[in-house]
């Protein structure tokens, strides 16, 4: 039997940060919790940002950064996708995401050196 190749879930950024002006931590939370959700259901996200007309680095750090603290930088890669962003607000979602990557993959190996001294298991 030939596998069907899986559909991307279209995630709408304004309807699920309730907002066209993606600004706010809390609002990029809501985005984050909704890619959280659809990744541990297996599925391949596509982020659109059509109709958003401001668009900050708190929103994305929130909605999109801390996704490399879940999960590892290859699955976030393999399964996330963007429409519909213009190419100055494609740099900044470029650099939230290598400066998010960056930052976990330190604490990780922060972590690591911390029980390889003390002693213990991973939490």
């Amino acid at each position: 039997m030939r596998k069907v190749k899986e559909k991307r879930v279209k995630v709408r950024i304004i309807e699920a940060a309730g907002s066209n002006f993606c600004v706010a931590a809390c609002d990029g939370q809501k985005v984050h919790d909704i890619i959280v959700d659809l990744f541990r259901k297996n599925r391949k996200v596509e982020l659109s940002f059509a109709e958003n007309d401001e668009l900050t680095p708190a929103f994305l750090n929130s909605a999109v950064g801390q996704l490399y603290g879940t999960f590892p930088a290859e699955l976030i890669e393999k399964n996330l996708s963007f429409a519909d962003l213009d190419p100055e607000d494609e740099a900044v979602l470029k650099r939230v995401m290598e400066r998010a990557k960056g930052y976990f993959e330190h604490a990780y190996s922060c972590r690591k050196a911390l029980r390889d001294v003390i002693g213990g298991e991973d939490a």
